[in-house]
């Protein structure tokens, strides 16, 4: 881990780059580190960048006369699993201050915009809409700029530029209708003598080590929690700075949102994405943008612990912002395409129908919820992962979407989000998560430490309890979660005195997060569990921890899922959640139960400390995951210099 949490893959000045690109040896560093570091093998995309646009980029540096500037390859932004393909650091020519750049590659020879929108644009070689690389490098310095601690006492230090090393002006010229400023502009492989003009304006000919340290050891401010910033979000201005696929799911709203209002439109968007992927930070975004234009738009979950959340966090102020947050039943008897935007968040919560026992009976009409949703809206969005299916009943998939869309006739965009951000941006731990559980055909794998998320095992709930409540005394946030194994007291009464200790763990008993939607014994109700401080102390479970997130996350793994010899076993009678019956069969709950810890082992965004009930499966826990005394040592980034 380097200093300030940052992470890259290879870190030289140009000579040395180029150097290392003479003798073959560069993507030999690159591919071993980047393994390394993301628990895999580097894409077939990537290794070609690094083969055909790193030499593009290095030559470009050595003949602008820019050899000692250092190049930081691959540089992660901060808590996140984006990339920079490049971070130029030097000294600014005319200041001597540290100035840095930072450098988006492509290897396109054309694009083109999509549809008049020039924030998205087409290639032959993808099937869906990308952003336009101007863009693009623009939201990666204005992200550097809010987290970096470095960039932040220093911003005009900072510029971004597109490299189009294998393209003509005419090929990409339409792609200017964006406005091109310090931190965004692009130059092609036509313009290559005025791309070095740009790279001497912003640097020196001098050795930019230092520059790199300076920036590598910025304080790292912390990720903005969703909660804390909903209600400036939703009443003020945005808060949040969109990334690469988020700011295309972004801007495929809002163009379908501009083709609604102009032919009588009417779209499908789907945005799927794992765990801390950013799929909320979108909605919100949209949310807070169209009701600041006075456009008509909901949100929408079928999870009780989001939404009145949301309702009190973003609506303290300004009850009016409460009645923008609904739920996927709300919709039964809407009026069609009565909303211009309807987002519909954590929508792999979608049910079969939304009638339930309460429903009127002239509304039980068994008309499909995803139905309900597509009609109530000119632009429906749906935002998922289906990895976060917990309960029967819940079958909101892209699948199913884009086939109840077909069956409207209905046109349907797909974004996929692939970027990390929880889990401290550590796109290897959600990896190691989802083979851990074998949720996507994977194997339980040894955690290779990566820098950004620690991971932890606990041999006792005593143990797992103290290390949160340290954590939390050196000011961080912290949270126990566990599967559903203990009978949860839901009646409460005033001649109680404490809240019933239902999670008995031999002499360790806690209680369950209240039942509820009303504080007891100063102890939050079950939807602000996760988001007041009082919850700690609590055990939660996956249905007030699935859409939160908090710095520390203790999960217990109950006796319904236990590690025997070399396999997983699900053991169904030891799970007391009232929602599986009888009826419930046994592939189902396999499944369902493996995602709930999939879920809670994903909540945390500086780490995770695991305890298992079950002592052989605390014995394949313990191998899995090294004490840090044992990780690596070995450097993950080469720096030696030339």
């Amino acid at each position: 881990m380097l200093p300030g949490g940052t992470s890259l893959l290879f870190r030289e000045s140009a000579a040395s780059v180029a150097a290392r690109i003479l003798e073959g040896s560069l993507a030999l560093h690159l591919n071993e580190n980047f393994r390394h570091q993301h628990g895999r093998k580097a894409g077939q995309s990537e290794v070609r960048s690094w083969e055909r646009s790193l030499p593009a980029l290095v030559n470009a540096l050595l003949d602008a006369g820019l050899g000692d500037v250092e190049v930081l390859i691959e540089y992660s932004l901060p808590l996140t699993s984006k990339r920079a393909d490049a971070v130029l650091a030097g000294v600014h020519p005319t200041t001597g201050e540290p100035s840095y750049v930072v450098v988006e590659l492509k290897q396109w020879s054309e694009a083109h915009p999509e549809e008049d929108e020039p924030l998205l644009c087409r290639i032959d070689a993808y099937a869906h809409p990308v952003l336009n690389p101007i863009e693009q490098v623009r939201g990666y310095c204005e992200y550097l700029l809010a987290f970096n601690g470095a960039l932040e006492r220093m911003p005009r230090s900072l510029a971004g530029v597109a490299f189009l090393h294998n393209a003509t002006e005419f090929g990409v010229a339409s792609l200017r209708g964006v406005e091109e400023d310090q931190h965004g502009r692009m130059y092609t492989g036509q313009e290559r003598g005025a791309f070095l003009d740009f790279l001497r304006s912003r640097l020196a000919a001098k050795p930019g080590a230092e520059a790199a340290d300076v920036l590598l050891s910025g304080r790292i401010r912390p990720s903005k929690q969703l909660m804390a910033v909903a209600a400036a979000e939703i009443r003020d201005r945005e808060q949040f700075v969109l990334l690469a696929e988020q700011r295309v799911a972004y801007e495929q709203v809002m163009s379908a949102v501009r083709k609604a209002k102009r032919s009588n439109h009417k779209q499908v968007v789907v945005v799927t994405g794992g765990p801390g992927s950013g799929k909320s930070v979108v909605a919100l975004s949209l949310l807070g943008e169209l009701y600041r234009r006075g456009d008509t738009a909901l949100h929408a979950t079928g999870s009780a612990s989001f939404t009145k959340t949301m309702r009190k966090v973003a609506g303290t102020r300004m009850p009016a912002v409460q009645k923008l947050f609904m739920y996927f039943n709300s919709f039964m008897d809407a009026e069609p395409n009565d909303l211009d935007v309807l987002i519909c968040d954590e929508a792999h919560r979608l049910r079969k129908t939304s009638a339930n026992r309460y429903t009127k009976a002239e509304l039980r009409t068994g008309r499909p919820q995803v139905a309900e949703l597509i009609d109530a809206a000119r632009v429906p969005v749906f935002l998922l992962d289906q990895h976060q299916v917990v309960r029967p009943g819940e079958m909101g998939t892209r699948e199913a979407i884009k086939r109840a869309a077909a069956e409207k006739g209905l046109d349907c965009t797909v974004v996929e989000l692939d970027g990390q951000f929880r889990c401290g941006g550590s796109d290897a731990y959600e990896k190691w998560v989802v083979d851990l559980l074998g949720l996507e055909g994977g194997t339980p794998s040894v955690w290779e430490p990566d820098g950004k998320l620690e991971l932890r095992t606990a041999e006792t709930p005593q143990e797992l309890e103290g290390f949160l409540v340290a954590r939390r005394e050196a000011g961080y946030g912290a949270r126990m979660s566990a599967g559903y194994c203990w009978k949860w007291t839901t009646k409460v009464t005033p001649a109680m005195t404490a809240l019933p200790t239902d999670v008995v763990i031999g002499d360790w008993a806690r209680p369950w997060n209240v039942y509820g939607d009303r504080s007891v014994l100063g102890a939050p109700p079950a939807p602000l569990w996760a988001t007041d401080p009082a919850g700690f102390g609590q055990v939660g479970c996956v249905y007030t921890a699935q859409g939160f997130e908090y710095d520390w996350s203790g999960v217990i793994i109950g006796p319904d899922l236990v590690w025997r010899t070399d396999r997983w076993v699900v053991d169904r009678s030891a799970s007391k959640d009232p929602i599986f019956t009888k009826a419930t069969p046994d592939s189902d709950i396999d499944r369902l139960i493996r995602n709930t810890y999939k879920v809670l082992l994903t909540r945390g965004m500086v780490g995770t400390i695991i305890y298992s009930t079950d002592p052989e499966t605390r014995d394949k826990l313990r191998s899995l995951v090294r004490p840090k005394s044992e990780a690596p040592t070995r450097p993950l980034v080469q720096q030696v210099r030339r």
